[in-house]
């Protein structure tokens, strides 16, 4: 029997909140020193990496293990480097290389960047094989559509970044990329049989299990093969007896974000919370709009009123919370062999020894020469029938037609290729065009070609094939201009133009790449440091 007074701290051990600010609240602080176990960082805690750094060092000096995440696929969604988009490709592009060496390259880089800024737990890698071409959510943020492609890369990115002293993350268990349906919105139908999804969805997070990864996200989904009533982040048929039982994982499973609508609309914040953890989940991911402390305490209070009810078994409840200070001791005991690795490895080179070197948090707005590097290799170049040459003899005009955003990346994350392209050929402009812009015209190509006459153009899409008003308007302003290069930032389905370039995903990176074909002219490369093999 515990003491009751104990079922708080318990209670805080498995949150992991996000919060409002570049430097730690004052509740946040007064929380770690009364247990709270985590917090997980968002675009909106991020300015730099010394900044990051500095927030961190204030948290750790409440609570020196506390876990500190970060939701940082180091594509096109990207909190680390939200401000001027990632420096590295992303997973697609990754998987489009398909050099597994190179993704484990990347990871390190990552994990590296993350644990000098004090981080110890990031939400990445999707490990969901995109195989709906449809999917809203997913896309670009998956490795491919094929399994064991996923696989390897999934396992190679986890190796990566937890050589680097960063938790890895699996997600969206058990798999996330046959939806149509945001499970931010609603909660996505994964109709396929136990042999099917054993075929195709789980083979990423058996890899990734196999290369040890510490940590799965569930995803709030609907698998009536396993349980046709709970979606998996509340279901113990999948928790237990798949995660767990079948496929032997024994690390941290953490929700997604529990506010998001696939199980907060049915549950509520309360209810999912008790629910996923009685299911056997271990940490709560609390983001998006309940980033305060009112939210925190109602979760908090939530868990310990159903433990003293029944609801939640009391040993349940501590069976998460030591998975959780396993986690934190794991990452508090990989940070400091890490650190005084660096430190070794720097003596040794002041020495005149060979030295493997270890590399420091850049500076964003110049960014991984590693990241760069692996995204000019992503690049994949179609001539048509009229196709201009390469690299342009003229300043461009370019058009970027801008989809809906995607919840997952940040409004605040810039994309395309305008600004890149600017910078490398100087007369350079650009226009960006919605749906609501074009609404309206039945000829869209005089819209988009107003005063473009006879320079080049430039048209850049992200996933024209689930975008009918891109397509339609690209459609005719091919039919006028069927020399113009198009830049294709999302999933490459269809291929058109007289140039058609598939950059596999929107990063600064990769429009860089794009942008550096186009002209002809190189991008200065960050300061070159070595790779730790």
């Amino acid at each position: 029997m515990s003491i009751h007074g104990e079922l708080p701290e318990l209670a805080a051990a498995v949150l992991q909140p996000g919060f409002v600010g570049t430097s730690a609240p004052d509740w946040v602080r007064r929380w770690l020193a009364d247990g709270l176990g985590g917090v997980a960082l968002f675009a909106r805690n991020v300015e730099s990496p010394a900044q990051v750094a500095a927030l961190t060092a204030q948290l750790r000096a409440e609570r020196p293990d506390v876990i500190v995440a970060i939701d940082e696929e180091a594509g096109d969604v990207t909190r680390f480097e939200s401000r001027h988009g990632s420096s590295r490709p992303g997973n697609l592009a990754l998987g489009a290389i398909d050099d597994p060496a190179l993704t484990e390259a990347v990871a390190r880089d990552l994990g590296r960047d993350l644990a000098g800024a004090g981080i110890t737990l990031d939400y990445a890698p999707d490990a969901d094989v995109n195989n709906n071409p449809a999917n809203p959510v997913i896309g670009v943020r998956a490795f491919g559509a094929e399994p064991q492609l996923a696989a390897r890369h999934t396992a190679a990115f986890i190796r990566g970044l937890q050589e680097s002293g960063v938790a890895g993350c699996a997600k969206h268990f058990p798999g996330h990329g046959d939806t149509s349906v945001d499970s931010h919105h609603d909660v996505p139908l994964i109709a396929r049989s136990r042999d099917e999804l054993a075929e195709v969805e789980l083979v990423p997070f058996r890899a990734a299990i196999a290369a040890g990864t510490k940590s799965v996200m569930t995803g709030h989904l609907l698998v009536p093969a396993y349980d046709p009533e709970l979606p998996a982040t509340l279901s113990r048929r999948i928790l237990i007896g798949l995660l767990r039982e079948e496929l032997g994982f024994g690390g941290l499973i953490v929700t997604d974000g529990i506010e998001m609508q696939g199980v907060r609309r049915r549950y509520g914040l309360t209810g999912a919370t008790v629910r996923a953890l009685a299911a056997g989940v271990d940490a709560i991911c609390v983001g998006g709009d309940h980033a305060d402390e009112r939210t925190a305490i109602e979760l908090r209070d939530a868990i310990v009123a159903a433990v003293r009810s029944g609801e939640l078994p009391e040993e349940r409840l501590r069976d998460a919370v030591a998975r959780v200070r396993a986690l934190a001791a794991w990452t508090t005991r990989r940070q400091t062999e890490t650190g005084a690795r660096a430190v070794a490895d720097a003596a040794a080179g002041a020495a005149g020894e060979p030295a493997v070197t270890v590399l420091a948090a850049p500076d964003t707005t110049r960014g991984s020469s590693v990241g760069f590097a692996a995204a000019r290799r992503a690049i994949k170049v179609t001539a048509g029938t009229h196709a201009p040459e390469l690299p342009l003899a003229a300043a461009p005009h370019v058009v970027e037609f801008a989809p809906p955003r995607n919840i997952a990346i940040g409004s605040e994350t810039p994309w395309g290729l305008g600004e890149p392209l600017a910078g490398l050929l100087p007369g350079t402009t650009s226009r960006r065009l919605t749906a609501e812009d074009l609404d309206g015209f039945a000829d869209r190509a005089g819209q988009v070609l107003t005063g473009v006459a006879d320079r080049p153009l430039v048209l850049v899409v992200r996933d024209v094939h689930r975008h009918p008003w891109i397509a339609e308007t690209l459609t005719q302003v091919l039919a006028v201009r069927p020399d113009a290069i198009v830049v294709e930032m999302g999933i490459p389905v269809e291929v058109t133009g007289g140039v058609h370039i598939a950059t596999h995903g929107a990063t600064r990176a990769l429009g860089l790449a794009a942008a550096e074909l186009i002209a002809g002219v190189g991008v200065p490369e960050p300061a070159a440091e070595p790779v730790a093999a």
